[in-house]
């Protein structure tokens, strides 16, 4: 079984292409490296003692992707490839409608082409924008509050509309919460190359002195401590809910969307608290004003993706801050 990884060098398809190699899928691989790095491939292979197919290059780019096609008989797409932060989407709207949709529209053009017809696309839970009530069901209402979720959420009825005029493509979008943590050998994990637009990747830089102190975004939401409430999922966790939904869509067909989240909301002093505790560090932080675009709280209901697709998150928050902080100090 050859599955196609659209920005599998990043955090995200990095801890995936680990999973589908060790659970003895063939990998092709494409990525650009504009926010990750080439020695991800390799801590890939060393992770897996597996070889996998790796092409560099843009989802953009339709004579690459024409010859991976050509080149090799696909059986599902995991995209994970497009921009992702949600303060940069919003300084730059048309960075981010251009790269998401258009990479999107080329990669199911050529999907459709060659008759490649499973999908499992990384969608997000910034889709459901400011809730109506928590937990955040799948059927919940879809609104959004900056460029990049209105990408996902864009993408997500392109799907749709695709999967209505076509019933034998089968799709699963998965709506990620807030994944972070690392893989346990401290090889892969989240490291981004400029000034973090997440919390974790911001604490372990101030963990290791490259920056002064943590930016905390404001602290007069309406939660326990006034910081914003998120659910926090451990990467190896999304990983695994990455197989299950190739296995959904080989054996299926139609569209759905899963939450994957842990169903618990930890605040952004809970996450530093943790990670403080755990490994024995000092964060210094200080309060700033909130950020265009942030909402309050935002946690799952995962009981869909637990009786459809089988899943599960099993890592605690306290798993997800030492394995983080054990690849920092390993890079």
């Amino acid at each position: 079984m050859k599955i196609l990884v659209t920005g599998g060098a990043g955090f995200i398809g990095s801890h995936t292409t680990v999973e589908l190699l060790n659970s003895n899928y063939e990998i092709v691989m494409i990525d650009n490296f504009s926010n990750s790095n080439k020695e991800v491939l390799n801590k890939i292979k060393i992770i897996t003692q597996k070889d996998f197919v790796f092409y560099e290059g843009d989802v953009q780019d339709n004579i690459l992707l024409e010859k991976i096609f050509s080149e090799h008989n696909i059986d599902v797409v995991i995209h994970f490839a497009g921009y992702k932060a949600v303060g940069e989407s919003v300084k730059q709207p048309l960075k981010y409608y251009e790269n998401n949709l258009y990479s999107t529209i080329e990669l199911c053009q050529m999907m459709e082409k060659y008759k490649v017809k499973k999908l499992v696309f990384s969608s997000s839970a910034t889709v459901y924008g400011q809730p109506d009530k928590l937990p955040i069901k799948e059927d919940s209402k879809l609104m959004t509050t900056n460029p990049y979720g209105t990408t996902k959420l864009m993408i997500e009825n392109i799907l749709k509309d695709l999967a209505v005029s076509d019933e034998t493509w089968s799709i699963a979008i998965l709506r990620y919460f807030n994944p972070i943590g690392a893989h346990e050998s401290g090889l892969i994990g989240e490291n981004p190359k400029d000034i973090p637009n997440n919390l974790m990747p911001y604490i372990m830089k101030v963990a290791t002195k490259e920056l002064d102190n943590l930016n905390i975004f404001g602290n007069d939401y309406n939660t326990h401590d006034g910081t914003g409430v998120r659910d926090y999922i451990h990467v190896v966790d999304l990983a695994k809910g990455h197989l299950k939904a190739c296995e959904k869509v080989l054996k299926s067909n139609g569209i759905d969307a899963y939450n994957l989240g842990t169903g618990t909301g930890y605040s952004v002093l809970d996450l530093v608290n943790t990670f403080m505790k755990v490994n024995q560090v000092n964060i210094p932080y200080k309060i700033i004003d909130r950020r265009p675009g942030d909402i309050a709280s935002c946690y799952a209901d995962n009981s869909y993706a637990k009786e459809k697709l089988n899943f599960e998150a099993t890592k605690t928050i306290e798993d997800m801050c030492r394995d983080a902080f054990n690849f920092i100090k390993n890079s």
